[in-house]
């Protein structure tokens, strides 16, 4: 049976660290909610993709922007710019990047346990 949850990002399960920012991981209820932290100059195709090691970010995201202002350009050519108050549903396949000055931060409720991890298929993982 479930029971009441109560978590914080000030104690995540996980922490992932990259070029230009940072994942940070809590596991809450049947799944995990992640609140990503990106600079100014980050990139996922320059800081991420060589951790994933993915043409392009497989991990989709069902997410809420907290602050600073986040393009994304899809694999089919789809462009959004993402800013505070915002919510956005990516599918895998995207790149995305800072724009201006300001830290982007957003809280992702779909892609987190995935994120900024090697891909199965570069590991050699069975994804079954």
């Amino acid at each position: 049976m479930h029971h009441a949850e109560h978590r914080t990002f000030a104690q995540p399960d996980a922490v992932r660290e990259f070029p230009h920012g940072r994942a940070e991981i809590v596991k809450v209820g049947n799944g995990e909610v992640g609140r990503y932290t990106f600079e100014p100059g980050w990139r996922w195709s320059n800081d991420v993709k060589p951790i994933a090691g993915t043409v392009s970010c497989e991990a989709p995201h069902f997410q809420f922007h907290v602050s600073g202002h986040l393009a994304i350009l899809m694999d089919d050519g789809t462009e959004i710019l993402a800013g505070p108050g915002e919510i956005t549903s990516l599918p895998s396949g995207h790149d995305a990047w800072v724009v201006g000055d300001a830290p982007v931060i957003t809280v992702d409720w779909f892609g987190a346990g995935i994120y900024a991890t090697r891909s199965e298929s570069q590991t050699g993982a069975d994804p079954a």
